[in-house]
């Protein structure tokens, strides 16, 4: 089946639809979806080809559908990559532009960028605030 007839089957009615406020953009929950918009072109459904950007204990797991896998396949249909939770912003953005480079799904490169250096930066640890320096009265106490 294509990839457009499928969009068309599971456009209306999926369970992964978000509709939140009437006149707004509608959000999908679906997994291989970076952007969490409901649209052709960033559903994990309905494209043969999807990237998934989880995270992972081990750091950001990347996720890549196999081109000639079949919708039944689980677990041999993918294919997984880590990166570590200590890269940079460099790093993520040699991970995300490997699949560019590569030809699949270049159109999803600047997605996978924002999502692989969002979830790099939410699991660094936050530097320590240095101690506040005491002014006016207070200071003249200490002294």
């Amino acid at each position: 089946m294509s990839t457009d007839l499928q969009w068309l089957l599971i456009r209306n009615y999926n369970s992964f639809l978000v509709k939140r406020v009437p006149e707004g953009p509608v959000f999908s929950k679906e997994p291989g979806n970076l952007r969490n918009l409901h649209s052709h072109k960033y559903s994990g459904l309905a494209n043969s080809k999807t990237i998934a950007v989880a995270d992972s204990p081990s750091g950001v797991t990347i996720t890549t559908r196999k081109v000639k896998a079949s919708p039944t396949q689980v677990a041999t249909g993918y294919t997984t990559s880590n990166i570590r939770p200590r890269s940079g912003g460099r790093r993520a953005l040699g991970v995300a532009s490997q699949y560019a480079k590569r030809g699949y799904r270049p159109d999803l490169r600047a997605a996978a960028l924002a999502r692989v250096s969002t979830l790099v930066a939410a699991q660094k640890e936050p530097k320590p605030s240095p101690p506040k320096k005491v002014r006016g009265k207070k200071a003249k106490t200490f002294f």
